[in-house]
């Protein structure tokens, strides 16, 4: 195992119900902000998904990308901007799956400083750079996402 997947000791997976459910409850959390949204920015492609949910729940019909690249896999590597966004993100919401060390947050945050920044999850190192999130994990916690998994049998905890 390498030095880069040592970081990750646990594995969170997560169902396609689990992923509605917590977007449908960041969903509530912005909406009792009492604010109107331009529109909603997902932060590709992590974003899209619960950008999809948290759209549909806020009434919002304006959806546009920024596309941000910087896993393969558990390997976290250089930040590449395939596609950026024009203007100070006053009005928008930014939407992305997870924050974890930062690293995208941070461009995204420069690239539209007024914009309001929401995930359904956060890791510790992230989580200052968002401005809400519903569902914290460790920083050492590999969050499985559903569309990069499937089902299958996985051994008891005991038995490893």
């Amino acid at each position: 195992m390498s030095d880069k997947n040592e970081r990750y000791k646990r594995n969170y997976p997560i169902s396609w119900e689990q992923l509605h459910r917590d977007a449908k409850a960041l969903s509530w959390r912005l909406h009792d902000l009492n604010l109107t949204w331009k529109g909603i920015v997902a932060v590709t492609r992590g974003g899209l998904v619960p950008a999809a949910i948290i759209a549909r729940e806020l009434d919002i019909h304006l959806i546009d990308t920024i596309c941000i690249t910087s896993y393969d896999w558990q390997n976290q590597g250089e930040s590449t901007i395939l596609k950026s966004m024009d203007g100070d993100g006053e009005g928008l919401l930014i939407i992305d799956d997870l924050v974890d060390t930062g690293g995208t947050a941070k461009i995204v945050r420069q690239m539209l400083p007024r914009a309001y920044f929401a995930t359904v999850y956060a890791k510790p190192a992230g989580k200052p750079l968002v401005d809400a999130h519903v569902t914290e994990v460790s920083q050492d916690t590999w969050i499985l996402f559903p569309w990069d998994s499937e089902s299958r049998f996985v051994a008891p905890i005991a038995g490893k």
